[in-house]
């Protein structure tokens, strides 16, 4: 297979300036909306981008757990990969891309962790094997075969075997908070409407076209 030869066109309604909300988060929940009617499964899936202190990037695929004015959250263990790189360098891109729509939306930012209490809100919120594998997966960490981490879940189980579990200390949320937005709508002959709102000094946003 050759992919430099594999190509679509896009051919859905264009992007206006006309067509956007004042805010991007309300342009955001608008599309997230549409997202969802197509790919009721995995439309908050979304690329975090991060670097560490030397500038070595790295990228991976998580989910969206919540976004409002003050920005766009997921959860993770705090001595992930991840987390060690947004504690080291602590600014973040997203990138969602929903095929089915041609459209793509891109973010970046300043990352700050959530509260305790969000985190604790959330993680309660979790079913209960998921909360027990957050306290035995030592994310991102070399482990001797699925039989460690099976061990692990076991051990974690045993511990909570009665009563809730709680929230660990090293598990929690990180939120980015959005300077920029981009709005990508695939249009014919690669020509695509990129709409970005940037945040201004004294509030507010100002939206500007960019070259596809």
């Amino acid at each position: 297979m050759n992919v430099a030869d594999i190509r679509r066109e896009y051919a859905r309604a264009g992007l206006s300036e006309e067509d956007l909300a004042a805010d991007p988060v309300e342009q955001f929940r608008l599309w997230l909306d549409q997202a969802m009617a197509v790919d009721p499964m995995e439309f908050t899936a979304m690329t975090l981008a991060t670097a560490d202190r030397e500038g070595r990037p790295s990228a991976r695929v998580v989910l969206l757990k919540g976004f409002d004015e003050r920005g766009f959250v997921f959860f993770t263990n705090y001595e992930s990969d991840k987390a060690r790189a947004l504690i080291e360098n602590p600014r973040a891109a997203l990138v969602f891309y929903w095929s089915a729509l041609d459209r793509q939306v891109r973010i970046e930012g300043p990352v700050e962790k959530t509260s305790r209490e969000e985190s604790e809100a959330y993680f309660g919120s979790r079913p209960r094997g998921s909360r027990l594998g957050a306290w035995a997966s030592p994310q991102s960490r070399p482990v001797d075969g699925r039989r460690e981490i099976e061990r692990l879940l076991e051990d974690a189980a045993g511990r909570f075997a009665e009563g809730d579990i709680p929230l660990p200390d090293f598990w929690g949320g990180f939120r980015v908070r959005h300077e920029t937005v981009e709005f990508w709508q695939g249009r014919p002959n690669r020509l695509h409407d990129r709409l970005r709102y940037a945040r201004l000094a004294g509030g507010g946003w100002r939206v500007e076209r960019l070259a596809p």
